[in-house]
């Protein structure tokens, strides 16, 4: 699968001071500043509020953790932030709607990555093109994934799941959230690298799924702390191996898939971010961009992110751009290797 994010943050230095005249600019814009609303406040936009759509279903992670960002962001603009969930259809539904929106900033797409880099390769026809219809914003998260079986289930590690798999090849079954998305392609990734076969079983949301997981009526899936983390901590689901390059700090005790049985160095990360519709206003891009990143800085936020077992991914409109060019290459090999072409 695609391997973990990480971004280089530089600091730039201003130039000194000198001439008085500059001296005396240079006080007063500081003044200026410390004395303005943080987050872009002062600035003209938003001068109403900013609907979010969200390909989520509520309840979801990425549901809560993108209301925390919506709250602050309501708070430090002094307009409100209203989240809309509409999930289902491989983000097509939300998509849509953001679309027919005007591209003035004030309607944001919340949306899995995969939308721009893995969902292009897996239908012939979408409804949107990944590369014109949208403008990447800034990814609010990426995290890594459990392997989470019912708590009732026999296998107690990856490699008891896997030794199943190949007994009855096609018997063992994995859910995902939906058609396409991260859980069902990483189930698809496993599959190659174990030399497996297993059945998917996509669900329409994330509760409908960890439920069925945890009733044991699909065999496993893929999840992270705050998609499966509730079932997990009420002792209906248990995780048997974390697909990640170090065991996660909150969760010591679950070893990497590669620890348990699995593949070796097996790992899946993806991330969530917001978009704009194209021919949104560069300056209301990186006004958004920027005040997301200041909100981050907050002290209560990092913790909140480890709840979800999430990780940030601050990264710059132009920066997002060349991570989903990248991507989209490390997907389409596995999508031809797996035959995945959804169009019906």
């Amino acid at each position: 699968m695609v391997e973990p994010f990480s971004s280089d943050h530089k600091n730039h230095q201003k130039p000194g001071v000198e001439t008085m005249k500059k001296t005396i600019t240079a006080a007063a814009a500081a003044f200026m500043l410390a004395n303005t609303p943080a987050f872009g406040q002062a600035s003209k936009y938003p001068a109403k509020p900013v609907r979010i759509v969200s390909a989520f279903s509520t309840g979801s992670g990425a549901d809560a953790m993108l209301r925390i960002v919506a709250d602050r962001l309501s708070k430090a603009w002094g307009q409100a932030v209203v989240v809309e969930n509409k999930p289902g259809g491989t983000g097509f539904i939300a998509a849509a709607d953001v679309m027919r929106s005007p591209a003035d900033g004030y309607t944001l797409f919340h949306a899995d990555g995969l939308n721009f880099t893995a969902v292009p390769h897996l239908y012939k026809k979408i409804p949107y093109d990944a590369q014109k219809d949208f403008v990447p914003v800034i990814p609010l998260h990426h995290s890594n994934f459990f392997i989470a079986v019912s708590s009732q289930s026999k296998w107690n590690s990856a490699g008891d799941l896997l030794a199943a798999a190949k007994a009855a090849p096609g018997r063992v079954t994995y859910g995902s959230w939906q058609i396409g998305s991260v859980a069902h392609l990483a189930g698809a990734a496993l599959e190659t690298a174990s030399g497996t076969h297993m059945t998917h079983v996509p669900f329409k949301d994330v509760g409908q799924l960890y439920a069925s997981v945890a009733n044991g009526d699909v065999d496993w899936a893929f999840g992270t702390p705050g998609s499966a983390g509730p079932l997990q901590q009420a002792g209906k689901l248990k995780f048997i191996g974390w697909a990640g390059t170090e065991r996660l700090a909150t969760y010591p005790d679950v070893p990497l898939v590669g620890e348990s049985g699995g593949p070796a160095g097996f790992q899946v990360s993806g991330w969530v971010g917001l978009f704009a519709p194209a021919g949104t206003p560069k300056t209301l891009v990186d006004q958004v961009n920027k005040d997301v990143t200041a909100l981050y800085s907050q002290a209560d936020i990092p913790p909140k992110m480890i709840q979800f077992g999430y990780m940030p991914l601050l990264i710059k409109p132009q920066e997002v751009s060349a991570l989903i060019r990248k991507e989209s290459e490390a997907y389409a090999k596995i999508v031809k290797e797996n035959n995945l072409t959804l169009d019906q």
